[in-house]
C-alpha cells in the first residue's frame, strides 16, 4: 500500500508538473508573438532606414547633376557675354559707319566745303545720341569746378583771379563716363 501511495504521489507531482496542452498552445502563442514583434521591431526598421538611405542618395546625385549642370550653363553664358558683350554697342555705332561712308562718297562728288562740313555735324550727333544710348555721357567741364574724380589737371593757369581759383578754365580733351562710371578723365586747366 505503501508502494502504491508512493506511486500516487509521483504520479500527480509529474502530473502537476506536466503542462497541459493548453498551456503548451499559450506558450506556442506567446513564443510566437515575441518572435514576431522583434523581427517586426528588428528587420522593419533596419529596412526602412536603408531604403531611406538610399532615397536620400539618389537625391544626392540628382542635386549634383543638377548643380553641374548648372555650373555649365553659366560658365556657357558668361563665355558667351564676354564675346558678344559688345553686339549692342556695334549695332548702335553701325548707322554711324554707314553714314560716315554715305559722306565719303557724297564727298566726292561735291567740292562745297559747308555741305561737307554739315554733313560732318550729323554724323557726330548722331554717334554721340548712339552713345548716350549706351549709358555714355560726356563730362561737362564748362565753368566747372575743379573735381580730381572726374578731371585731370594737366596745366595750372595763374592770374585769372579768384573768382576763377579752382575751376576749369579750359578743357583740352573730353571726358566720359559710362553709367556713372569715368571711363576716360576730361584733361583741363585749372585756374590758380
Amino acid at each position: 500500500m505503501k508502494e502504491e501511495k508512493n506511486n500516487l504521489e509521483e504520479k500527480e507531482t509529474l502530473i502537476e508538473e506536466e503542462p497541459t496542452v493548453e498551456d503548451n498552445q499559450n506558450d506556442a502563442d506567446k513564443t510566437d508573438d515575441t518572435d514576431k514583434s522583434e523581427s517586426t521591431d528588428s528587420a522593419d526598421p533596419l529596412e526602412v532606414a536603408k531604403a531611406e538611405i538610399e532615397q536620400l542618395k539618389t537625391q544626392i546625385l540628382y542635386k549634383t547633376a543638377e548643380f553641374d549642370n548648372y555650373r555649365k550653363r553659366t560658365l556657357k553664358e558668361k563665355a558667351e557675354l564676354i564675346l558678344n558683350g559688345g553686339e549692342k554697342t556695334v549695332s548702335a555705332i553701325l548707322p554711324v559707319i554707314d553714314d560716315m561712308e554715305r559722306a565719303m562718297e557724297n564727298g566726292e562728288k561735291t567740292d562745297d566745303p559747308q555741305v561737307l562740313r554739315e554733313g560732318m555735324e550729323l554724323i557726330y550727333h548722331k554717334f554721340m545720341k548712339a552713345l548716350e544710348s549706351l549709358g555714355v555721357k560726356k563730362i561737362d567741364t564748362e565753368n566747372a569746378d575743379f573735381d580730381t574724380d572726374l578731371h585731370e589737371a594737366v596745366a595750372m593757369v595763374p592770374g585769372m583771379g579768384d573768382d576763377k581759383k579752382g575751376k576749369v578754365i579750359d578743357c583740352l580733351q573730353a571726358g566720359y563716363q559710362l553709367n556713372d562710371k569715368v571711363i576716360r578723365h576730361a584733361k583741363v586747366a585749372v585756374g590758380q
